[in-house]
């Protein structure tokens, strides 16, 4: 096994504090948004095995069958099919979503063929893949995932008392609920950009009364977000979209799975963020980055409902599993006590992240490594590990 040495994401809307106080370092004053675990071609981790740091991408791709597995490496190539990550948002995330596989194929596949350069501002897919993603709540987490019932949002539009709100409510009511969702959501990203600054500045303002006179009203938490976004982004129409969105509280350990379609946004909190191995972002709004509208009206998914709070499921071994229907990833959550654990499954390479007090892996020649809270480890496939805590251990790995 090896120790992770990795990189840390500066984005603006990262925390200055959060992940420097769980890995116990000095805030350095940017802010620190991200900390990837993995061999993600943009920030691979680095490994040390005698002869120096290496990227861990050119130890996977040096013998992947014997890194991954045999089977991963058959069934997703050779590189790590995950990423895993420490998000700290302070702010809001652009509100986005990502297309499913066949979906990023042919986009790649047409961007390729017209020349458009990896690194254009204007370029959609960065790769072939999909990106679904799983993010777990550290710290209470707060976010916007799917649409909400058409109804309910008809009402909530109403109640504001906006009118430039009320056409939109009336559509909401008159179409069935998905035609109607796109047909709303397209008119929000198509208006003229005046009229839909002065609809989201107006909507915001009610949005915060309502929040402020009437803080026990079912929609007061997500109409503060709605207000604290327009603060983020004046103007911008994704203020607007974003009254269309279940707003979601997590409490720790509590998790939400984003699928293919599925407009979303991270608002604030700490958490742990496991996803498919690509970089495939639409942005709706609330960014300064290009939006691509009539491809991002493609790949929505315009399906109402709950957004899935997901909680562990018990398995053998103290394993905490979250479920998930792909199987690009698995995470998995183990709370230990100072007693050795059971040994960790072997069929596939994993990475083992400590968020919580001490946690020893001791590998079966008896090396023992010790994690501290925000350090990780590789796991090549094969090697025989067993936990030990008190602590709190997180482990990613493919399904299966």
């Amino acid at each position: 096994m090896d120790l992770l040495d990795n990189t840390v994401k500066t984005y603006a809307w990262g925390s200055v504090t959060a992940i420097p106080e769980l890995l116990g370092t000095e805030p350095t004053g940017e802010p620190q948004a991200e900390l990837w675990m993995g061999a993600h071609p943009g920030a691979p981790s680095r490994v040390d095995r005698g002869a120096g740091p290496v990227s861990l991408a050119e130890v996977i791709a040096a013998d992947p069958a014997a890194e991954l597995g045999g089977a991963t490496a058959e069934r997703f190539g050779p590189r790590l099919p995950f990423l895993l990550k420490l998000l700290a948002a302070q702010s809001p995330l652009s509100l986005q979503v990502h297309p499913d596989r066949t979906q990023a194929e042919a986009g790649y596949a047409d961007e390729e063929r017209r020349g458009v350069p990896a690194d254009a501002p204007h370029r959609t897919y960065k790769d072939a893949n999909h990106k679904p993603e799983l993010i777990c709540a550290l710290t209470p987490f707060e976010g916007l995932c799917g649409f909400r019932p058409a109804a309910g949002t008809a009402d909530l539009l109403d109640e504001l008392g906006v009118d430039q709100l009320k056409p939109y409510a009336d559509l909401l009511r008159a179409r069935p609920e998905s035609g109607a969702l796109r047909e709303v959501f397209t008119a929000v990203l198509t208006a003229d950009p005046a009229a839909v600054a002065d609809t989201a500045a107006r909507a915001a303002e009610a949005a915060d009364r309502l929040a402020t006179a009437r803080p026990d009203h079912p929609h007061a938490a997500a109409c503060a977000a709605y207000a604290s976004l327009a603060r983020h982004y004046p103007g911008d129409p994704g203020v607007v979209a974003a009254m269309l969105l279940n707003h979601v509280r997590l409490a720790p350990g509590e998790a939400l799975f984003l699928g293919a379609g599925v407009p979303h946004a991270y608002l604030h909190g700490l958490g742990v963020e496991i996803m498919a191995n690509s970089d495939n972002v639409l942005r709706c709004g609330l960014t300064p980055k290009h939006v691509d509208v009539p491809e991002l009206l493609r790949i929505v998914r315009f399906e109402a409902g709950d957004p899935g709070v997901l909680r562990p499921a018990q398995e053998q071994g103290g394993e905490e599993r979250y479920a998930t229907p792909i199987d690009e990833f698995r995470l998995s959550r183990y709370v230990l006590t100072g007693e050795p654990g059971e040994p960790l499954p072997t069929g596939a390479a994993q990475v083992l992240l400590c968020t919580g007090g001490r946690v020893t892996l001791r590998a079966e020649d008896g090396g023992d490594l010790v994690l501290d809270p925000g350090r990780s480890a590789y796991v090549p496939a094969g090697e025989r590990i067993v936990p030990a805590g008190p602590g709190t251990l997180f482990r990613a790995t493919t399904a299966g």
